[in-house]
């Protein structure tokens, strides 16, 4: 998984999203069998043509064009009515298989137009229930609205509802399972896919380890190094001064040195692996991190308990990282870091107001791109000119 531009993924849904979810799906059955009763037609004079292929052909045409190109355009079409049921993975499918995918899902499609004509007819039979014993006075096979007729009906129609209900989730999850057996990818190209993901995730752990370590030697080298050298420098010219009060002010230049070269190796050491992650964890160690900032920095951290260990340095490094670009490079006035998650995820949005343009391919970026890949997780940047600038990583704890 490597860092790319997209825009930031929606913030976390809101009460009304199983609300919309539902309706989706409602709308995605719909229209499934719609277009089941059409390719139901279309089959059946797809069936014709391939029997008279196979009669005229001697067998080296089993598939005509017209069949296949056919299946082709409403398996796709069937692919953009499933984003409506939440399924929109990788298609890989001929024109064999996109038949089958047809012929299976037609009888699905059409199980699902009845249920839902059963429960417009049970709701049409309910308002005209209602509208009989309370408004027309016209009552339905002429049975008055006793308390225990209505009691009966309200929970034989609550039932029923259930059960349609019900039978519109199966008809949703076999849908999907339908397409994922007939167009997905096949086990083995599937394990082959897994593979070469691991190998390629691999080869980039390795190239972010050999970044950070030239990184570390950067900043030994051109800071702590650089400040013991001029640390040697004044304590030579100390001894080899004659004179007392200049010996005393080069060794008190030497003290101040010392400190910054002391001050620059704690700062070193704090980049190469924070103490705060093992003893106090995640949430100590980002506090750390906005104390220490140039900008100011607001946290906002939600996840109950302590993720892994792995989890935690990565989240660490990729806030860590985001807060030092903005101070350095997008010129920010304010940067605002959430952590949120459960058992399963943790989610990492840093933002900044910056001059945005941020390069999600540069060396810092792509090594938290590397490192996040290794734990199977997911690494955008969303960067336009003028900002903001949003940096998101999505971590899995299982």
């Amino acid at each position: 998984m490597t860092a790319s531009s997209d825009p930031p993924p929606a913030r976390r849904p809101g009460p009304r999203a199983p609300a919309v979810a539902a309706a989706r799906a409602v709308a995605g059955l719909l229209l499934g069998a719609v277009t089941a009763a059409v390719e139901l037609v279309l089959l059946a004079a797809a069936a014709l043509l391939m029997a008279y292929a196979l009669a005229f052909s001697r067998g080296q045409r089993a598939v005509p064009a017209v069949v296949a190109d056919g299946a082709r355009r409403l398996t796709e079409l069937e692919r953009r009515r499933l984003a409506f049921l939440g399924e929109a993975g990788a298609a890989e499918y001929g024109p064999l298989r996109a038949l089958a995918y047809l012929v299976l899902r037609v009888p699905v499609g059409l199980l699902g137009g009845v249920i839902l004509g059963l429960i417009g007819v049970g709701a049409a039979t309910g308002v005209e229930l209602a509208l009989g014993w309370w408004v027309t006075g016209r009552h339905l096979d002429g049975i008055p609205p006793t308390w225990w007729i209505v009691l009966y009906t309200g929970v034989a129609g609550i039932v029923l509802l259930f059960l349609a209900v019900q039978g519109l989730v199966g008809v949703a999850a076999l849908e999907r399972a339908v397409a994922r057996r007939c167009l997905g990818p096949s086990p083995l190209a599937e394990y082959e896919r897994r593979i070469a993901q691991l190998s390629v995730t691999r080869a980039e752990v390795v190239d972010a380890v050999d970044d950070e370590r030239r990184r570390i030697e950067r900043d030994l080298h051109d800071g702590v190094q650089q400040r013991l050298v001029a640390l040697g420098m004044l304590i030579g010219r100390a001894r080899r001064a004659g004179d007392h009060e200049r010996a005393s002010e080069l060794l008190k230049q030497a003290h101040e040195e010392s400190q910054r070269a002391l001050a620059d190796l704690r700062e070193v050491t704090w980049r190469v692996y924070p103490a705060a992650l093992d003893g106090e964890g995640l949430r100590a160690a980002l506090e750390s991190v906005a104390e220490r900032s140039a900008v100011p920095v607001t946290i906002g951290y939600d996840v109950p308990g302590r993720p892994p260990h792995a989890v935690e340095t990565a989240a660490y490094f990729v806030v860590c990282e985001a807060v030092t670009n903005a101070a350095k490079h997008s010129g920010a006035g304010r940067v605002r870091v959430e952590v949120a998650g459960s058992g399963t995820m943790i989610g990492v949005r840093i933002e900044d107001d910056g001059t945005g343009g941020a390069d999600p391919s540069g060396g810092g970026l792509a090594g938290l791109a590397r490192r996040v890949a290794a734990l199977d997780g997911t690494f955008a940047v969303h960067s336009p000119p003028g900002g903001p600038t949003v940096i998101t990583a999505e971590l899995p704890c299982g």
